[in-house]
């Protein structure tokens, strides 16, 4: 084990790693150095879709999570609890459904505020459990993609049989928020385990994994509600759930972007892929059907003016993302991606004005 430049000791040298062989010419992009292998200018991936890149990979940096006991680091970055953009994308649509549900029905405020903080848990935890069964399943091919070579298991500082324990633990975790729910709730919300587990075997078939994500990432959607009321309002939720799907193609496709001439090499697939020039088109059709499909279960909740500044709000976020991003920039995807979440906030926001303006006139 040697111990890294950019504070992570339990990074292991790539110099001899069979990796070596599989990247073009002698140019490898090292975690103890600042330098990085040029990308090439275009692959085809499709008779008529060239892939750019006019950026590499930034050398990684330390954060807080290098201030913990090296054994415990690959454990934390397994968990991506550094980046927390996942956690809040997988929590806003569970906010969106709670909050509606609160302003349907009246709930008190404390009961609100309670649902809303354990599903605030239950998103940290299960987005951690996500990322390990993505990184279970994936060890291999991260191998291949220089912005996810580094990841504990693709570099060996895990091994399968320990993240699958510490899977066991996260899911315990998972189950005792879950438990906290109605019937209802819990068996709904356990029915999920299976779209999460399933998803990353789907970049391997088909090019849309980043619907499944978006299956998985907003079963909040159904789950607040259920929480809050009982069982779900399918008139409402299904339309809000569709709506936040669409929500995940755009973001994540963006984030797709970041690794498209990997992915070429590796046969993963993704919408960025599929989407290929005609992205930016594509994801501005469905920003707009994603919040069309959330005032839509905000006309079916009777919700009022605060709620639909919000979505308006989130629908120009959306547009300035798709505005700026460079498609063929990993730094501008990137930016792109965390900016799709503002979106996410703002209709939550939204709702909530809504809510709050409600429990203040019953005050």
């Amino acid at each position: 084990m040697l111990r890294s430049a950019i504070g992570k000791p339990w990074l292991r040298s790539t110099s001899t790693h069979p990796l070596r062989a599989a990247c073009r010419g002698d140019s490898v992009w090292l975690p103890h150095s600042s330098q990085s292998r040029p990308l090439v200018p275009s692959v085809r991936f499709a008779p008529k879709q060239p892939v750019r890149f006019v950026s590499s990979v930034p050398s990684p940096t330390t954060t807080w999570i290098d201030r913990f006991p090296p054994r415990i680091r690959p454990y934390l970055y397994l968990t991506r609890i550094d980046k927390p953009i996942g956690t809040l994308l997988l929590f806003y649509p569970c906010t969106w459904s709670i909050t509606m549900a609160s302003y349907a029905l009246d709930t008190p405020l404390m009961t609100n505020l309670a649902y809303i903080a354990l599903f605030g848990l239950g998103a940290l935890v299960m987005r951690g459990a996500g990322c390990t069964i993505n990184d279970m399943w994936d060890k291999n091919l991260d191998r291949a993609v220089e912005r996810t070579r580094m990841r504990p298991l693709a570099q060996g500082a895990l091994t399968r049989n320990e993240a699958l324990v510490f899977l066991g633990g996260q899911l315990a975790i998972g189950l005792c928020v879950l438990m906290q729910l109605n019937w209802n709730s819990i068996l709904l919300g356990a029915s999920s385990l299976s779209v999460v587990t399933v998803y990353p075997l789907m970049k391997r078939i088909t090019y849309w994994p980043q619907a499944v994500l978006g299956l998985a990432f907003n079963w909040g959607a159904l789950l607040g509600w259920s929480a809050v009321a009982g069982a779900v309002n399918w008139s409402v939720c299904f339309p809000l759930y569709l709506g936040g799907v669409c929500w995940t193609l755009v973001y994540d496709s963006i984030y797709a972007h970041q690794d498209k001439i990997d992915d070429v090499k590796a046969g993963i697939r993704s919408t960025a892929l599929l989407f290929g020039e005609k992205s930016r088109t594509i994801l501005s059709a469905l920003s707009a059907t994603a919040m069309s499909l959330v005032t839509y279960a905000g006309v079916l909740n009777a919700q009022g003016a605060p709620f639909y500044l919000g979505i308006g709000l989130g629908g120009a976020q959306l547009a300035k993302v798709l505005w700026r991003t460079n498609f063929d920039d990993r730094v501008s995807c990137w930016k792109g991606f965390v900016g799709c979440g503002w979106a996410g906030f703002w209709v939550w926001m939204g709702a909530l004005g809504d809510y709050a303006t409600k429990v203040a006139g019953m005050l």
